[in-house]
C-alpha cells in the first residue's frame, strides 16, 4: 500500500505517540499487542443470493432500479428508496472499496493494521434482514451462511464469520443454529429487532417468552450472540441536510441498544444464564449511562416491574455481555470506573469507511493512553479472544492475561 494519504483522510494519521507504553498497536512492533478486530465486512461476490436462494425469491432481492427519469434507487424490501449518488472514491477511501476481497487479500491487508484475527459480517448482506417476510430473510441468511463458510472455513483461526440467524422464522432458526455450530462458526448474528421494521408494540421482541426456545438451543450450541448496527428497522430515516450523519448516529447506532436492554430487563439471563451477547459496531461510550438507567428504573420503578430479577439488569451485561467500537475515547475514559473493562471489544471495522484501518495504530494511540498495558490488552484482544475461543499465538503469552485466556481457547498455529 502507497504511504501516500489523501487530504480528507490526513486527519487518521494523527497520533500523540506512545511513549511509556509497554507495547503498542504498530504492526512493525516486535511487543506488539494481540489484537482481534471484532468487526469486519466481507466482500461478497454481487450474485451470491440470486445464484443460492430459491427463484421465487429473485424479484425481491435488493438491488437497482430505474424511475420514470433515468434515475438510479437502491431497491430493498425493507429501506425506502434510496436515490443513488456517483460519488467519486479516491485515494484511501476507494483503496477501502476495493480491499479484502478473498481471504488471502484480507490477512494481508490487516497485517498492514496489526490485526491478527477477526470477527466477520456481511457487507451487502446486512440488507438480508430488511424484510418483514421472515422465511425470506430466513432464505437469505442460510444461502449467506454456506457461502461465508465455503469462503472461511480453512481460515477459521483468523477470520472467522458469524452465522446469520432470521428468529422470525424460528424453527427454521433452530435448525439452523445447529447446522451452523456443527459446522463451526464461532458465533450468531441476530438482528436487532427479531420482527423488521419501526417500533410496534403488537410485534414480538426478545423480551417475551415466544423466543424462549431459540436461548435454549443457543445456549446448548454455546455460542455467543452478537447483534450489529442497522439489522432492525431502516436505518436511512432521515432525509436532505445532515442525513448521512443524523441517520448513522441516531437511526443505526442507537436502536443497537434494545436488544441488550431486552436481554438484561427480562429474565432471559435468569433463565439461560450461559448466553453471552453483545453489539457490534454501535460504539461504547453509551454503556454506562444504558446500565445506570436499566438499574434506575428497575429500581424506581418496582411497584410496575414484571418479573424480579436476581440480579439488577447492569450485572447480566458485566458478567454475559459485551460492545465493540472503533474510536471512542468517551467510552474508553468510562471503562475503568464502570468496571466494564472486560466488557469492551475493540474493531478496525475493515473495509467500512467508518472504521479506523489502515491507521488503526493512531488511532488507538488517541484513545487509549489513559488505560494501563493490561487494560490495552484485554480490549484490544483478549476479550474477543475469550468470547469467541480464538486461539492465541505464543508469541502474545507474556501479555497479561494472556496465558490464562489461552489455556481456555487453546493456542494458534499460524
Amino acid at each position: 500500500m502507497s504511504e501516500a494519504v489523501d487530504t480528507a483522510n490526513e486527519w487518521r494519521k494523527e497520533t500523540p505517540g506512545c511513549t511509556g507504553w509497554n507495547r503498542t498497536a504498530r504492526p512493525d512492533d516486535a511487543h506488539k499487542y494481540f489484537m482481534v478486530s471484532a468487526d469486519g465486512h466481507v466482500q461478497e461476490p454481487s450474485d451470491l443470493w440470486r445464484q443460492r436462494i430459491d427463484k421465487a425469491y429473485h424479484d425481491r432481492l435488493p438491488g437497482v432500479v430505474l424511475d420514470a427519469k433515468g434515475n438510479q434507487f437502491q431497491k430493498t424490501e425493507g429501506f425506502r428508496p434510496v436515490r443513488l449518488q456517483n460519488t467519486k472514491f479516491e485515494g484511501e477511501d476507494l483503496l477501502r472499496n476495493q480491499s479484502g476481497k478473498t481471504p488471502e487479500d484480507r490477512i494481508r491487508d490487516l497485517a498492514l493494521d496489526g490485526v491478527d484475527a477477526e470477527v466477520l459480517f456481511p457487507n451487502k448482506g446486512l440488507t438480508i434482514w430488511a424484510t418483514p417476510d421472515a422465511d425470506f430473510s430466513h432464505a437469505m441468511c442460510r444461502a449467506y451462511n454456506d457461502w461465508a463458510w465455503e469462503t472461511f472455513a480453512d481460515y477459521n483461526d483468523r477470520l472467522s464469520p458469524m452465522a446469520c440467524l432470521a428468529p422470525g422464522a424460528l424453527e427454521k432458526t433452530l435448525a439452523e443454529i445447529d447446522r451452523c455450530a456443527k459446522l463451526g462458526f464461532r458465533g450468531l448474528s441476530l438482528p436487532c429487532k427479531p420482527v423488521w421494521g419501526a417500533p410496534d408494540h403488537t410485534a414480538l421482541n426478545y423480551n417475551l417468552p415466544e423466543f424462549n426456545d431459540l436461548w435454549a438451543c443457543i445456549q446448548d450450541v454455546d455460542l455467543p450472540i452478537t447483534f450489529h448496527v442497522s439489522t432492525g428497522r431502516d436505518p436511512r430515516t432521515s432525509r436532505g441536510n445532515g442525513g448521512a450523519v443524523i441517520n448513522y448516529a441516531v437511526h443505526s447506532l442507537a436502536p443497537t441498544m434494545e436488544p441488550i436492554a431486552n436481554l438484561c430487563a427480562s429474565g432471559v439471563i435468569d433463565r439461560y444464564p450461559k448466553i453471552r451477547f453483545g453489539t457490534i459496531e454501535a460504539g461504547i461510550g453509551w454503556v454506562a449511562w444504558a446500565l445506570g438507567a436499566l438499574d434506575e428504573a428497575y429500581l424506581k420503578h418496582h411497584m410496575w416491574v414484571r418479573p424480579k430479577l436476581e440480579r439488577l439488569p447492569s450485572e447480566y451485561f458485566k458478567t454475559n455481555g459485551f460492545a465493540s467500537f472503533q474510536e471512542d475515547k468517551a467510552g474508553l475514559d468510562l471503562a475503568r470506573e464502570h468496571g466494564l473493562v472486560n466488557n469492551f471489544l475493540w474493531a478496525n471495522d475493515f473495509p467500512h469507511h467508518e472504521g479506523t484501518w489502515p491507521h488503526s495504530a493512531a488511532a488507538i494511540e488517541r484513545t487509549m493512553a489513559q488505560l494501563d498495558d493490561g487494560e490495552r490488552a484485554r480490549i484490544l484482544g483478549l476479550n474477543a479472544a475469550r468470547i469467541f475461543r480464538f486461539p492465541i499465538p505464543e508469541r502474545y503469552l507474556d501479555q497479561p492475561d494472556a496465558a490464562a485466556v489461552a489455556a481456555e481457547v487453546g493456542r494458534a498455529s499460524y
